[in-house]
């Protein structure tokens, strides 16, 4: 199954898609479309998966573009598809070429697709909270406007990820927020056990979206951890599975 943007799904000429874990052929805790080429599913498996995502997105199995994450705030920018090269370590794509559908995986990090319909320049972004503190979302709109787009054009649509509800952490992770920026505090609601509290990823993200300049925001409101329709790496920890599976979420524009 696969959600939409109802933002996104308006603009003419573009297509998006945030997977769901439904739709594959991977069984047991990779059951069933993942995407995921760091996990330890079959390999095979991953790249029929990946084949009807690209499928579903109108492209080749090869412009299926996708980087290796590392929580960090750089981005890529994507001209053609790799060809064989190793992916580059980024957290977010950007591109104006047409046909090429840029992505990002995700197992309840966020996910961000961009676009600037009059510019016609998109972008995805994985933003975990290491990568949304440290400006994985700026890096990425001010990569797409070096490819002519306006930050005031971008439309954004946040898709599913861990919501407040399911995201307990620590006062060592609310430290350093608080130390980031004051106002951050926000962000943050008691949790049940005494030292900890409940994260807004998703509100935080939001917040540096509107920050940057970005006016129209979409946000799916899907919690991974609650909904068994996605893959989430904090509920396979607390079901001690040996892995996990990864979604894809990806942003073309139509040739």
């Amino acid at each position: 199954m696969t959600l939409g943007s109802p933002l996104l799904s308006a603009i003419p000429g573009l297509r998006h898609a945030f997977f769901s874990r439904e739709g594959g052929v991977s069984d047991g805790v990779y059951a069933s479309l993942n995407g995921g080429l760091g996990s330890n599913d079959d390999p095979a498996k991953v790249t029929e998966n990946r084949r009807r995502m690209a499928e579903q997105l109108g492209v080749p199995l090869a412009q299926l573009i996708s980087v290796h994450q590392v929580h960090s705030p750089d981005v890529a920018v994507v001209t053609e598809p790799w060809n064989g090269a190793p992916r580059p370590k980024a957290d977010a794509l950007v591109t104006r070429t047409e046909g090429l559908a840029i992505s990002v995986t995700t197992a309840d990090c966020g996910p961000i697709l961009l676009v600037d319909p009059n510019a016609r320049v998109i972008g995805a972004a994985h933003a975990g909270w290491k990568g949304a503190l440290t400006g994985i979302l700026e890096s990425t709109i001010a990569a797409m406007e070096k490819l002519g787009a306006d930050r005031s054009g971008i439309v954004a649509a946040i898709g599913p990820m861990i919501r407040q509800e399911s995201y307990e952490v620590g006062s060592e992770f609310v430290a350093r927020f608080i130390d980031a920026d004051a106002e951050n505090g926000m962000f943050f609601i008691p949790g049940e056990r005494d030292g900890h509290a409940m994260f807004d990823l998703a509100g935080f993200i939001r917040m540096r979206l509107e920050n940057a300049g970005v006016l129209m925001i979409d946000d799916l409101g899907i919690d991974t951890y609650a909904d068994e329709r996605c893959f989430s790496y904090r509920r396979s920890v607390h079901r001690k599975e040996a892995d996990y599976g990864r979604h894809v979420h990806a942003i073309a524009l139509e040739g």
